[in-house]
């Protein structure tokens, strides 16, 4: 992760596309050699969800104008998905997605209607983003990066934490223990970076994913927040899910763990949704909100997951991702 000064940022140098893809894919290797022998390698899909806009070195090679051997077809938004699909020998379609900080749950809702066109019989389908000096110069220039660790929903919260990662999931029309039953997306068309002040996007976001998996706001046991510990998507993201269920819910942003982790955002916090509905979380622990425990008077008040809380029914989790350009999504996954 990174946080701090601008002017004293430090990059993970030992970090790159490359490793980050392969220790995320290795979990789903079996999975994938499976599904090929099923169906072929040219039926299962790649889809990927990124920011992704090169490497640290891009400004000083372009600076230069020196062109290497390959480097700018590395340096792609499509290097990613290129890249997951040569190393799991798949020769379906590839396709990138790119929604800014949704990207990833974009990927997921594609999946969806990939397999119920019947395009493909399976999709490796995630998200896979770096910190590199273009990504940090950019959030930095928007004033949204905390000198701390980021502190979503607290009065005290100075904005994001960049974090790098990836995740991964291997989606078929086949049975399995956790499914997407439900998709959501709208678009603010609002502002290039702000989110509509009174949440409605993502109201709508939220309300069709329930209504794509055939339930109530009462049925969702769950809510991961995209909840980033900026001032403008902490205060809408609390006003739609406060509309949305007003009932209440238990709600988390896992960012506390990870940073924000851009264009793979939708997959990781997808993956902590599938983990919380896992058969080995057998005393329903809930993904908890690290932050100081000090509530924003001016927000409406969610129910926020202290470390160690169980959930006394844990079958339906509701992710959110919310985007610049106002690209929303929320995903709906249960437990079969």
């Amino acid at each position: 992760m990174l946080s701090g000064d601008r002017s004293k940022a430090v990059y993970n140098t030992n970090s790159n596309i490359e490793s980050i893809a392969g220790k995320a894919l290795d979990a789903i290797v079996p999975s994938v050699e499976n599904a090929k022998g099923k169906f072929g390698k040219n039926r299962i899909a790649v889809l990927v969800g990124t920011c992704y806009n090169g490497s640290n070195e891009l400004i000083e090679i372009l600076h230069s104008a020196s062109k290497k051997d390959g480097f700018f077809a590395s340096q792609t938004v499509s290097y990613p998905a290129r890249l997951v699909a040569k190393r799991l020998g798949l020769d379906g379609i590839v396709r990138t997605y790119s929604t800014a900080c949704a990207s990833s749950a974009t990927a997921m809702v594609a999946a969806k209607n990939l397999l119920r066109n019947g395009e493909c019989d399976a999709a490796v389908v995630g998200g896979i983003d770096i910190i590199t000096r273009t990504i940090s110069l950019g959030f930095s220039a928007l004033e949204a990066v905390s000198p701390e660790p980021c502190i979503p929903f607290s009065a005290n919260r100075k904005g994001i934490t960049l974090g790098e990662g990836a995740a991964f999931f291997l989606i078929s029309r086949e049975d399995a223990s956790v499914k997407i039953t439900g998709t959501g997306e709208s678009a603010d068309a609002n502002h290039i970076t702000a989110p509509r002040e009174d949440g409605l996007g993502a109201i709508k976001a939220m309300r069709a994913a329930l209504n794509s998996a055939g339930c109530n706001a009462e049925d969702i046991d769950y809510v991961n927040l995209h909840g980033t510990g900026t001032a403008l998507n902490d205060s809408m993201e609390s006003i739609a899910v406060q509309t949305v269920f007003p009932g209440g819910v238990p709600v988390s942003s896992t960012k506390g763990f990870t940073g924000h982790t851009l264009g793979a955002a939708g997959a990781v916090e997808l993956a902590f949704c599938c983990m919380a509905l896992s058969s080995q979380n057998t005393e329903n622990f809930l993904p908890p909100h690290i932050w100081d425990g000090v509530p924003d008077p001016g927000l409406p008040a969610l129910d926020f997951v202290e470390v160690g809380r169980k959930a006394k029914k844990l079958k339906r989790c509701l992710s959110n991702s919310f985007a610049f350009g106002g690209c929303n999504v929320s995903l709906v996954v249960e437990k079969s």
